[in-house]
């Protein structure tokens, strides 16, 4: 029997979605391939096929889990679970915990959404051997997927991921996989709730930094997902008004093009509301509460930080409020595409800049190598892409932590007669005139897989003759010192600035990153437009 026929004869509701599938290309997009373990877990569309996330995909990718596990000698300690607003995302986890009870592990599952940073907490806070959540985190509506942790909270890196992969291929038979109900597994599926989420809150309220007065007006946005209820309790001490449209669960995102903070419009409610309230700071998490976007008052109305501007703010703050002073050997944790203005940051405190692949997994990883080896005291890990985390309570950007950050270094500034805006001019000032950005091209399906491969080959093969400036190219894939292969090439330039290049690993997109030094903003631009060029002229479009 083929795979469509294989398919077919799962149940009466996949058959007829399947059938229903008229489009060759998007038939063809279904089953050319497996959902497969990338930066961010395994990702993808809801549908019915190999290639879409659907309960057999969710009971495959556990059952692995399951055997994995148990060959290791680990399971005794159960599995966390939880799951975000996303649209099947409670049918999924349920599905994931009657696979693990089905083969006698225990399940601690959250009975409500929760963000993906308390899930990570809870796996160590209840002494268990991996944890699961269910999210497709910033991705469109159409999306979902699935995230496993290890005993210590952290994503599985490749290492690790890699030996999952190959008992999650070695089920075949997806319709022979034993799902058990919560009614028929009894105790060993548990309900997680209230106790872990206080405690969670208990450990970030600890990293606070600045209690000083404060008049601080925020507005705060979950966009409909898991942060409403964690991050309006981590701010109970300030002015806080939620946008009502977008407080409830939705996992349709009805108000919003895309529920991610890095897209421009995302935040467009929270800071019209803002503009009507008087307030100084825009917040905004997205579904699954681990990334934050922020909009900061300014003297024309609100300015919207990138993701580079806010860690490099955060970065600040939390050096100048003395974090790192004392500490043996002080480290800073960043990727290889994170601009460069948080490295000349930590620099002059006297902070190590460590440098990591795409995933906050790597960075967590490196917060639990320090704790056994002791090589650095972690201050502060942050990616470009909207993700922080300012303490080492969980082993993943955590966005309920980092609003608390957010606000009270906008609380710090403003008691100094600054806003947010004009602290980054000063940093600016003080260490160069830093522009970030980030070009995707979308090239869907099978055909955009092999032409974002084609790109990237092109690219490696031009290498440093692509630009005038560049001085040398660094290639992932050939591995660097300790950081795993991966396919990233970086270019970099005599003053500093730099460009690089990545297929996203969540999504059919080419993603291309600059950080360009200039005296002001206008000439960093017109240098990173012709930098732009240059990659899309080896683009396969």
């Amino acid at each position: 029997m083929n795979t469509f026929d294989y398919w077919l004869s799962l149940d009466p509701s996949t058959a007829a979605e399947l059938k229903a599938v008229t489009d060759p290309k998007e038939l063809e997009d279904r089953f050319y391939k497996n959902l497969e373990f990338g930066t961010g877990g395994m990702r993808g569309i809801m549908g019915a096929g190999p290639n879409r996330m659907n309960r057999y995909t969710i009971a495959k990718a556990t059952k692995g889990l399951a055997d994995y596990l148990k060959a290791c000698g680990k399971g005794s300690g159960g599995v966390a679970i939880a799951y975000d607003c996303r649209n099947n995302s409670s049918d999924f986890s349920l599905v994931a915990a009657g696979v693990l009870a089905a083969n006698g592990i225990k399940v601690y599952r959250f009975d409500t959404l929760m963000p993906t940073p308390v899930l990570s907490f809870a796996v160590r806070y209840l002494g268990c051997d991996a944890g699961i959540v269910v999210t497709a985190s910033h991705n469109p509506k159409e999306y979902n997927g699935y995230k496993v942790y290890d005993e210590k909270g952290c994503q599985l890196v490749p290492e690790y991921a890699n030996e999952l992969i190959k008992y999650v291929n070695a089920v075949e038979d997806v319709k022979g996989i034993k799902v058990l109900t919560p009614d028929e597994a009894g105790e060993l599926i548990t309900a997680a709730g209230d106790e872990v989420l206080d405690a969670f809150l208990a450990q970030v309220k600890k990293l606070s930094l600045y209690s000083g007065p404060s008049d601080l007006k925020i507005v705060y946005t979950p966009l409909h997902g898991t942060g409403n209820i964690p991050v309006r309790r981590i701010l109970s001490g300030y002015d806080v008004t939620v946008v009502t449209e977008q407080e409830n669960p939705d996992g349709d995102f009805s108000t919003v093009r895309s529920p991610n903070p890095e897209e421009k419009d995302a935040l467009d409610l929270a800071v019209k509301k803002a503009g009507e309230i008087g307030a100084d700071l825009v917040i905004g998490t997205d579904p699954d509460c681990d990334r934050i976007g922020l909009a900061a008052r300014d003297k024309d109305g609100f300015t919207l930080l990138s993701g580079n501007q806010t860690g490099a703010l955060m970065l600040d703050f939390v050096l100048a409020m003395g974090k790192a002073k004392g500490a043996a050997k002080p480290a800073v944790v960043n990727t290889v595409v994170t601009g460069s203005l948080g490295d000349r940051i930590a620099e002059n405190y006297g902070c190590t800049v460590v440098k990591t692949l795409t995933g906050f997994k790597y960075i967590g990883g490196k917060i639990c190598k320090w704790e056994e080896d002791g090589e650095y005291y972690y201050v502060f890990g942050y990616e470009e892409s909207y993700g922080y985390l300012p303490g080492s309570h969980a082993r993943d950007k955590d966005a309920v932590s980092a609003s608390l950050l957010a606000a009270e270094m906008t609380a710090y500034h403003k008691a100094n007669g600054r806003t947010l805006v004009d602290a980054l001019n000063l940093l600016y000032e003080k260490y160069g005139y830093y522009l970030d950005a980030l070009e995707t091209v979308v090239l869907k399906g099978k055909e955009g897989a092999e032409k974002i491969k084609k790109s990237m080959e092109a690219f490696r093969e031009k290498g440093a003759a692509m630009f005038d400036e560049a001085v040398t190219v660094t290639d992932y894939l050939d591995g660097v010192g300790d950081i795993p292969k991966d396919n990233v090439l970086r270019f970099d330039f005599e003053d500093g600035s730099w460009a690089a290049a990545r297929p996203s690993g969540t999504e059919p997109k080419l993603k291309m990153y600059f950080s360009v030094k200039g005296a002001d903003k206008e000439e960093a631009a017109l240098r990173q437009s012709r930098i732009r060029a240059a990659f899309f002229n080896y683009i396969d479009k």
